[in-house]
């Protein structure tokens, strides 16, 4: 049996890397000789051209800034080795990308697929000139057809998101219908409205003043202060009582902080400073004194801002110091004309920052066939909806243990 499995892995791991024949495309179109290779290492990938991609996309997504990924990709757990779709322009421009994995690579899953490489943060929306979106979104289509792909899955991509309306009519024009896999809502936040008035309207009189009880009995300990690190310097030192204090709390217990895993630690610490020198990252704190009780990461991209993740300290966890910092957070990005909105990049239904951010976004899994009446695809949705069913009955099954 398990020489059997080896094989059939095999053959998914060949038919990825493989050229597509002409007959296997849905509709004939000029090849850009330049080109040529189908997937490429994430690393090899021409990093002004990344860079000048991501500062021109059509809709932001700070976890797949090239520092960022560049990281994740070369140390974060379960997370290394990503390679590049590429779309390339007739005139050698990059105008595509899209980091992926095989879908074996993805979920154990032995069959010819490709799958957007998760980039630790929870969106992986292809990065798609805005100029030539629906030329690189055919261009995309291509590519993983060319690397002998049946299937591409995007995985947690905004479903009413810029991307998907340029992907989604390339593929139905060609008789390939996107089917969605999963969805579900996020807390987004809409940063253009004044922040005060946002919080009022969202969380209530009461809600507010029961928080505000809870702030002076936090300044009990010491003046609170709150602090936005924004250089590289400061970024590295803010990461580090950041890092800590995650590891104090929940995720400390349960191994899932990233400074319990050497590459979580190195990915973090190698990102966080370099995108600061663009202005793309920033580390929040909230201070009794001179203890930390609460600190966040927040990326940007373009008008966009990112909640990546956040730390308390859980000896003040009475006092709600990660709502305290998140109602901080919503001001100083309500006060930025710079941000016109922020994603949660929470769960769904997260109990801490809905209440607060109002907006909502669908975030899903999706995905599209690359060749017409294919019974492999068939193979992979259903592969893909018996995974989904049974991960639903292991969460259940976890909800109810931790009742």
């Amino acid at each position: 049996m398990n020489g059997e499995r080896l094989d059939v892995v095999d053959i998914a791991h060949r038919a990825a890397i493989k050229g597509a024949s002409a007959s296997d495309a849905t509709a004939p179109r000029a090849r850009n000789l330049s080109d040529t290779a189908p997937l490429v290492p994430l690393a090899s990938v021409d990093l002004g051209q990344w860079q000048a991609l991501s500062a021109q996309a059509i809709e932001p997504n700070g976890y797949y800034l090239p520092p960022w990924e560049l990281a994740v990709s070369a140390t974060a757990r379960g997370r290394t080795g990503a390679m590049a779709l590429r779309a390339v322009s007739t005139s050698a421009q990059l105008i595509g990308l899209m980091p992926v994995v095989s879908l074996w690579r993805a979920w154990k899953i032995p069959l010819p697929a490709l799958v957007s490489a998760h980039p630790y943060g929870t969106l992986c929306s292809p990065l798609l000139d805005r100029h030539t979106a629906s030329e690189a979104a055919a261009r995309l289509l291509d590519r993983a057809r060319d690397a002998g792909a049946h299937a591409l899955i995007l995985r947690d991509v905004a479903l009413d998101g810029a991307a998907m309306r340029s992907l989604t009519p390339i593929s139905t024009r060609d008789g390939l219908r996107p089917r969605v896999l999963s969805s579900h809502v996020r807390a987004s936040l809409d940063a253009t409205q004044d922040g005060d008035t946002l919080l009022r309207d969202a969380l209530g009189a009461k809600k507010l003043k029961e928080l505000r009880r809870q702030r002076h009995r936090l300044e009990v300990h010491g003046p609170l202060t709150f602090d936005v690190a924004r250089t590289p310097d400061e970024v590295k030192a803010a990461l580090e009582t950041f890092l800590q204090l995650e590891a104090s709390g929940w995720k400390g217990k349960r191994g899932t902080a990233l400074i319990q895993h050497a590459g979580d630690a190195s990915f973090i610490r190698r990102a966080a400073p370099a995108l600061a020198e663009t202005g793309q990252c920033e580390i929040i704190s909230l201070r009794a004194g001179t203890t930390p009780v609460a600190a966040g990461i927040v990326l940007r991209h373009q008008d966009r801002a990112f909640f990546f993740k956040l730390g308390i300290e859980e000896r003040f966890a009475k006092y709600s110091p990660g709502v305290q910092l998140t109602l901080e957070l919503t001001r100083h990005l309500c006060a930025d004309p710079a941000v016109a909105s922020a994603d949660s990049t929470a769960s769904a239904n997260h109990p801490m920052i809905n209440p607060i951010w109002r907006g909502r976004l669908a975030i899903g899994d999706v995905l599209i066939p690359l060749r017409r009446n294919d019974r492999m695809v068939t193979l992979i949705h259903a592969a893909l909806v018996a995974r989904n069913a049974a991960l639903d009955t292991a969460r259940r099954v976890l909800h109810l243990i931790r009742r």
